[in-house]
């Protein structure tokens, strides 16, 4: 078996999952944008102005609405008197009560900056997969109010305005930004925001001076744009309930006031409209991202010109309040919820613009100061910019399909889109207004129930192939398993002439279609896996079939079908049930639990012969069932901190007290292996290196939450620990120890100073129990497969024929002792895979699955916190933060990756077959969570759809990308002698002494030309 076939087959691996990922991208999130649309906007008579000649614009980002309207302490109280709970926004509420409207505009995910300012300013939800680009410079490729506008002046983050700035017409937006080091998450983060009061201030006064730009403020159809960013720091890293975000409230209310204050007194003719909102929430452990109801809910006020006052219910609750707002005492005053979308809608009527050509929001009429034959016209014109949009998309889609199918609700009665509208507009010009605002919303419901009927028109074709490819793969990768680690490569693929025109008559049909319909690169990709997949298994067909012989061939007693059945039955539920862990995660406590009991499973023999290691292994799940059931928010807790990395500096004390007998043969503990004092000596520095990183750590804490920064030492001295601790394997390299006890030590101690640094709560005492289940399941898998009895070996010939053995007492003709030779192979140097080892792979995925949800890690995509980073890295870079993250994540997988290899020496099989097999496996869970993706419903569901897919695709990844990562760190391991290996080792050797003995045998016949029985020997 040759180490080409597994390399190929994880490169195919990586690049099939990879590509994959992306086709709910092309199915269920494709990018709404196309161009070459007519621009519409309210018509009026050159008398008649807009609502307003300016529109201010503040996004609070970050902001939740229940805290912008909520009533609270003052955070930093003076007095008994600031203890009284009181609204942290009082001007903003002034302008609800008194002046304006408001309520809560509803996000879609990914709730991040970028996608929340183009639909707020461009009016339309961006696919999901451009939040990849959300933290650089990226000009925007789609129209937008600022565009719309005779100019826009925008002050805030280098993060956000460039892209409006360059992707707008040359010099119609004007972007001033502060410098990165300003997102400084250990310093207060106000700053950011006093930063954009100050240089708003900055230009009205020039203006006095100015008088050119004193002209261009004059002018009418602008727009000032206010990005607000340190609400969404505080937020990340001292949470949306602290006193420091609840204060930044309260510095943004205040700097609203000046702002305003400043407008009214440089214009003062009451024809400016101000709207104050956010690009997204945030959850209460500080981040954002998913669809959760506390990051897609955020507060929406508008007042000044245009816009309506307040309906006021004296007395009782006025509509649209819930169980949401209850606590805000706002109850007597209308709520107006509204899509994230309809924002911009409502800016470019307000001052009189044309609505964004990619427009999808409805203008909120409620908002509107108008009558109602005002509202009507608003509202058709809004009407016909979203079928403008209908007519484009569906023109291209019947230039590209061979048969194209209407969209039936309009093309069913006949009536063409110019048509529809007409018929609305005899309704205005018959004074029928509300019957024209009602056929214009129902309009638009069609207008875009048609536009998504043409996104999702693919749907059907692309879920099917995309199906097929993944049975296709996981056929494709038992296969091969089957083939290089049931059967070591004796029997050759097969590929006949048939198959390959039939595969390729196929691919060619996609290819042209998709190129006659003009579709995108990635559906050539997409249909050619399944061909492949498929075609590749179909060559295999011999393999298979010897395959099951093989693993199967033993199971033909009533008894054990049954067994097998229902074996295969739980290995299903279980899998399933990982499944619901996603939602869940208790479910993983439930499988803790139930895998602690396993052992019982070998009788009361086993037990007693291993009592020891069972109730080591017994204690390693309590213990890991309990994190699953902890509150996946954690707040900063550095005594638990401590607390992990002192039981982790414990561990490595306690390994250099017993180092000897920890090193023995666990079966002959008199006889302990030599002392390697290098080794010895490098593990009390890495010993060292853990008990710097906590002192350096609970400095660095204590520092930033006293909000006096991250100390420079701390910071350094923390990288020295970090880079230090990682680089510490290479020292090992001067004298090694070779025992696999050994080798998990080090890279245990290795990642433990990192976890200390990059810990925020339990995750260290997660780190220890992970750890000890891991060396737990190692030892009792090996332990299990000595006391089993060994499955009978069958060694094959070429064609798959089982070759004699000594117990035939056959004869063997000379004419069959000369093609003999070239039938027998030599038994490989690791066992077949057998059914039992399915088990393996099965702990294998269930441990998987744990390190990534059994702290909340990835309960969400959204459930990461800064502030373990802000310890190396307090400036925000979202990059090299991430990485930090990812950093810290990808820690259990070194150790399950180091695990694992090992249990492939003590078991005997290849590097690479638990490996595959696992990956064979794992996307049952893909296949199911791509189904259940949703791009409509809650928010909550399509966040976390959408993170599912996400997650359970990376694992399959994980796992391809873990087998080198294995052999890496276990390269030269020894997994023990004498007892422990006896086994393994007398059965290949006896199995390629037998082998050698018949082709001797063999040519010796072929020398004499004797016709004499041939004693196998196998």
């Amino acid at each position: 078996m040759a180490s080409f076939p597994r390399f190929r087959f994880l490169a195919i691996a990586v690049i099939f999952h990879f590509a994959y990922i992306f086709s709910i991208f092309d199915i269920y999130f494709v990018s709404p944008i196309v161009s070459g649309m007519r621009l519409f906007e309210v018509e009026r008579p050159p008398s008649t102005p807009a609502p307003a000649d300016r529109l201010v614009l503040f996004v609070g980002d970050g902001l939740r609405a229940d805290k912008a309207f909520q009533s609270h302490p003052e955070p930093y109280p003076k007095s008994d008197d600031d203890l009284v709970p009181r609204p942290l926004a009082p001007f903003l509420r002034s302008k609800i009560l008194e002046q304006g409207t408001f309520g809560v505009s509803h996000t879609r995910v990914p709730t991040e900056s970028r996608p929340g300012h183009v639909a707020l300013i461009a009016g339309l939800y961006e696919d999901v997969s451009a939040v990849t680009t959300g933290w650089k410079m990226n000009p925007v490729n789609f129209d937008s109010v600022f565009n719309r506008s005779r100019h826009t002046w925008s002050w805030g983050s280098p993060d956000i305005l460039p892209m409006f700035e360059h992707g707008a017409v040359p010099g119609r937006v004007d972007a001033y930004t502060y410098g990165h080091e300003l997102e400084d998450f250990s310093s207060d983060a106000t700053v950011l925001d006093l930063w954009v009061f100050d240089h708003v201030k900055e230009l009205f006064a020039e203006a006095r001076t100015n008088k050119t730009l004193n002209d261009a403020l004059r002018q009418n159809k602008i727009v000032f744009f206010l990005h607000l960013l340190g609400l969404d720091t505080t937020g990340h890293f001292f949470r949306p309930y602290s006193k420091e975000y609840l204060h930044n409230i309260k510095v943004v209310d205040q700097g609203a006031q000046e702002v305003v204050k400043l407008i009214e007194d440089f214009y003062r003719d009451q024809r400016t409209a101000y709207i104050f909102t956010a690009d997204h929430g945030m959850s209460d452990w500080g981040s954002h991202g998913d669809g959760h109801p506390d990051n897609t809910r955020t507060p929406l006020i508008a007042w000044g010109s245009g816009v309506a006052k307040p309906q006021v219910y004296p007395g009782e609750v006025a509509p649209g309040h819930d169980v949401y707002s209850s606590d805000w005492n706002l109850n007597h005053i209308r709520r107006h919820d509204v899509a994230q979308a309809d924002v911009a809608a409502l800016m470019a009527y307000l001052v009189g613009v044309e609505f964004p050509a990619n427009s999808v929001g409805e203008l909120p009429l409620s908002f509107l100061s108008a009558d109602l034959k005002e509202k009507a016209q608003a509202s058709l014109v809004n009407a016909q910019g979203i079928l403008e949009q209908y007519r484009v998309k569906e023109e291209q889609k019947m230039a590209t399909e061979l048969r194209y199918r209407p969209f039936k609700p309009l093309s069913e009665d006949g009536l063409t889109l110019e048509r529809r509208v007409a018929d609305i507009q005899k309704l205005i010009d018959a004074g029928n207004y509300e019957e024209a605002i009602e056929e214009s919303a129902a309009l638009m419901k069609v207008g875009l129930g048609g536009m998504r009927y043409l996104q999702t028109y693919d749907w059907l074709f692309l879920r099917a192939l995309i199906t097929i490819g993944y049975l296709g793969w996981m056929a494709y990768a038992l296969t091969i398993v089957v083939e290089l680690h049931v059967l070591h490569g004796k029997v050759q693929p097969s590929r006949t002439l048939g198959g390959i025109v039939v595969s390729s008559a196929i691919l060619v049909a996609f290819y042209s279609s998709f190129f006659i319909s003009k579709s995108p690169p990635t559906y050539y990709v997409y249909a050619f896996f399944p061909v492949f997949f498929w075609e590749e298994v179909y060559a295999r067909r011999a393999s298979l079939a010897e395959g099951r012989k093989q693993l199967f061939g033993h199971v033909k007693t009533g008894g054990k079908v049954v067994s097998l059945l229902f074996n295969s039955a739980v290995y299903v539920a279980i899998i399933e049930s990982l499944a619901l862990g996603y939602i869940h995660r208790e479910i993983l406590t439930g499988l803790f639990l139930l895998g602690s009991f396993w052992p019982l499973s070998y009788g009361l023999s086993f037990l007693q012969k291993h009592a020891a290691l069972s109730a080591t292994w017994f204690l390693s799940c309590l213990a890991m069932s309990t994190f699953t059931l902890l509150p996946a928010m954690k707040t900063e807790d550095v005594n638990l901190i401590l607390l992990g990395g002192g039981l982790m500096v414990v561990i490595g004390l306690l390994y250099l007290i017993f180092e000897d007998y920890i090193l023995a043969d666990f079966t002959r503990a008199e006889n302990p292996a030599p002392r390697n004092h290098v080794s010895r000596t490098l593990v009390g520095i890495q010993i060292g290196l853990t008990l710097l990183s906590m002192i350096v750590t609970h400095g660095s804490v204590v520092s930033l939450q006293a909000k006096q920064g991250l100390p420079r030492g701390n910071q350094i001295m923390g990288w020295v620990v970090l880079v230090s601790s990682l680089l510490m394997p290479m020292a090992y390299r001067l004298q090694p120890n070779t025992h696999y006890m050994h080798r998990i030590l080090v890279i245990f101690l290795t990642c433990a100073p990192t976890f200390v640094i990059l810990t925020i709560s339990y995750e260290g005492l997660f780190y220890l129990a992970f750890s000890a289940i891991l060396v737990s399941w190692v030892r009792l898998e090996h332990a299990i497969y000595r006391f089993s009895p060994p499955p009978q070996a069958i060694t094959t010939t070429t064609n798959g024929e089982a070759a004699p053995t000594a117990a035939s007492n056959g004869s063997t003709t000379a004419a069959h002792a000369d093609n003999l030779e070239d039938k027998i192979h030599l038994p490989a140097p690791f066992r077949p895979l057998t059914l039992h080892d399915a088990r393996v792979a099965l702990f294998f995925f269930v441990l998987l699955q744990s390190a990534f949800f059994s702290t909340g890690n990835v309960a969400s995509v959204s459930s990461f916190s800064l502030e373990s980073v802000c310890r190396l890295i307090p400036i925000f870079d979202p990059f090299s933060q991430g990485a930090m993250l990812i950093l810290k994540l990808m820690i259990p997988f070194a150790l399950i990756s180091a695990n694992l290899g090992i249990l492939n020496k003590r078991l005997g099989v290849a590097p690479s077959a638990l490996f595959m097999l696992t990956m064979g496996i794992s996307d049952i869970l893909t296949l199911y969570f791509f189904w259940v993706v949703k791009d409509e419903g809650s928010w909550l569901e399509i966040g976390s759809t959408i993170s599912h897919f996400v997650i359970a695709s990376l694992l399959s990844i994980f796992v391809a990308a873990l087998e080198p990562v294995s052999a890496m760190f276990i390269a030269g391991v020894q997994v023990g002698d004498g007892e422990q290996n006896r086994l393994t080792q007398q059965k290949v050797v006896g199995e390629r002494k037998a082998a050698e003995v018949l082709l001797e045998e063999t040519e010796r016949l072929k020398s004499n030309g004797k016709h004499q029985g041939v004693d196998a020997g196998i």
